[in-house]
């Protein structure tokens, strides 16, 4: 009897050890996985993950010094399991700090937070925030920096029917660095669209108006928002040959929303060229 009583105790035992060590496995967090540029630290668990096909974010390059990056975006949080040692901030900074330059890549800045990396390689831009103030785990923040794939395309026939219905229309395609005026080479497609349109119609005159969202100052806003419209009338004007007189620039900054301000998504929205008929 008490031979099998002991085999009994042994098995129980066994059981409740397996069970311990399987509750200890914290599992990660449904539908989520690592990025394929960092491998998680030990003993961390992943807890929350959010993938945007196309979002911006604010990277740290340097003190006082920061630069917008736009592309795919990964949010993913670790947190350290049960029972285990949290490495601590500086061990995660530096833990990511040399598994980015290992692989060819730059330190951008830190500080006792945080640290922003970025690698080039095999011609892929990716961007990383490293924030350690997660209650003993972290987030990393990744953009795979790339240009909107555009969805809506620009064409003549389409301005001439929004011209036609509501005296106004909006500009796909039409691309600037953040805060800067200088016409990117993507946007092509879209002027020579509205050159189309306007030999088309010789006696068509257009307000080119350009809007902005409401980060940044009023007047700084304003004028961003002029200058990228003159952007438009000078590739216009040298590039296709069309009349100036035909043309006004005007800029409305931040006062024409179309979209609310409080999102991302809103603000995409609200930074955007239109053509007014005159």
């Amino acid at each position: 009897m008490n031979k099998i009583t002991a085999i009994v105790g042994s098995m129980l035992f066994l059981f409740l050890a397996t069970c311990f060590y399987a509750g200890a496995e914290e599992p990660d967090a449904a539908g989520c996985s690592d990025h394929p540029l960092f491998t998680r630290m030990q003993d961390m668990r992943l807890v929350l993950c959010k993938t945007v096909k196309f979002d911006s974010f604010k990277f740290k390059t340097g003190k006082g010094t920061e630069t917008v990056v736009e592309g795919k975006r990964f949010d993913i949080k670790y947190q350290t399991m049960a029972g285990s040692e949290y490495p601590g901030p500086l061990a995660i900074i530096r833990n990511h700090q040399q598994a980015i330059t290992k692989i060819g890549g730059t330190v951008l800045f830190e500080d006792s937070r945080y640290t922003w990396l970025k690698i080039e390689k095999d011609g892929k831009e990716i961007w990383a925030q490293v924030d350690t103030a997660w209650m003993k785990g972290y987030m990393l923040t990744i953009i795979e920096k790339q240009a909107m794939a555009q969805e809506v395309t620009a064409s003549a026939e389409l301005f001439k029917s929004g011209l036609s219905a509501s005296g106004h229309v909006e500009i796909p395609g039409i691309f600037f660095d953040s805060g800067k005026s200088v016409l990117k080479p993507e946007s092509e497609a879209a002027v020579a669209e509205i050159a189309t349109l306007l030999k088309a119609d010789p006696g068509l005159k257009v307000y080119v108006v350009g809007h902005t969202d409401n980060v940044g100052g009023v007047d700084s806003n304003v004028k961003l928002s002029q200058d990228r419209a003159e952007a438009i009338l000078q590739a216009l004007v040298r590039g296709h040959g069309i009349d100036s007189s035909r043309l006004r620039a005007h800029g409305c900054g931040q006062f024409a929303p179309v979209a609310s301000n409080d999102t991302e998504d809103g603000r995409a929205r609200n930074r955007r060229v239109e053509l007014v008929k005159q």
